[in-house]
């Protein structure tokens, strides 16, 4: 073994063991939820209003993400049934997340009245950047790595030597896939914050799909652990694809239509049906 080897258990008190899988997914999470909710209030939004919603889709994306990638594991999962919660061990699908959070997030914004592109907006750069961070679970569980490459490969990207170590795996090194979608998230992050102002309701949600989506095919073609639908297409690369041409649509669709104001420019949106008499709201 390695001298800079990570063993996925940052400790153990007594049986349990706690995986740093698990910290890092945690600590992505609960930093996600400070940005958007200090978004949220300078909007206008009290901390209460978000709370239970931020917290309901996540549980239920969690919940989403395991049942995603279990479907399409479903032959070794009807095998070891035992192991369909064990989500320490990995396994959580981030397509399955997505669904899973925006369908309870829609619901949640017609029940209190609120625009889900909005909300979109707002959540975006907290979706990517907690992306960002949670992929090093993957890195510290030793998975969700590309294909063979020679440890002269690693050395010629400049990496630091425990990433290298780490890259070691049953005496092979692999492409650190983990770490190629976490520079282009944490880029995607930087550049949706940037642009939010700028940009019409709902363009931050739109642009964080194409942006996540664009750099999650390039990297899923380099992975050896797709979740696959058929022999030849890739589960990931067939949702990006989709995500891209639903997020360049609606963008266009919506300034050509619909004609929202700016980001900047509102505070706490209704539901898009005015359902409530209620109308775009402007800040004086």
């Amino acid at each position: 073994m390695l001298l800079g080897y990570i063993d996925p258990i940052a400790f153990s008190l007594g049986p349990i063991h706690v995986r740093w899988y698990g910290i890092i997914i945690a600590t992505a999470i609960l930093l996600g939820y400070v940005l958007a909710q200090k978004s949220a209030q300078k909007i206008g939004f009290k901390e209460e209003e978000l709370i239970n919603t931020i917290l309901v889709c996540v549980v239920v994306a969690i919940l989403t993400a395991r049942l995603y990638f279990v479907v399409f594991n479903l032959n070794y999962y009807l095998m070891h049934p035992v192991e369909i919660p064990m989500i320490w061990l990995g396994g959580l699908a981030i397509h399955g997340g997505l669904i899973g959070a925006f369908i309870t997030g829609i619901y949640y914004c017609y029940r209190k009245d609120w625009h889900p592109f909005q909300l979109g907006d707002i959540a975006a750069p907290s979706i990517i950047l907690a992306q960002a961070i949670g992929r090093w679970g993957n890195f510290m569980n030793h998975e969700a790595h590309g294909g063979p490459v020679s440890r002269a490969f690693l050395e010629d990207l400049h990496l630091p030597q425990f990433i290298i170590d780490n890259m070691l795996i049953d005496g092979v090194y692999y492409h650190p896939t983990f770490l190629y979608e976490s520079l282009w998230n944490l880029i995607g992050f930087i550049i949706l914050i940037s642009l939010r102002k700028h940009l019409l309701v709902g363009e931050t949600f739109f642009l964080y799909l194409i942006w996540y989506s664009i750099g999650r095919f390039f990297v899923e073609g380099l992975r050896t652990d797709s979740l696959m639908l058929t022999e030849t297409i890739r589960v990931a690369q067939l949702m990006s694809i989709l995500l891209i041409l639903i997020g360049v649509g609606m963008i266009l669709w919506r300034r050509l239509k619909v004609k929202p104001p700016k980001y900047k420019d509102v505070s706490i949106l209704p539901w898009p049906t005015q359902r409530k008499g209620k109308s775009y709201g402007k800040k004086g």
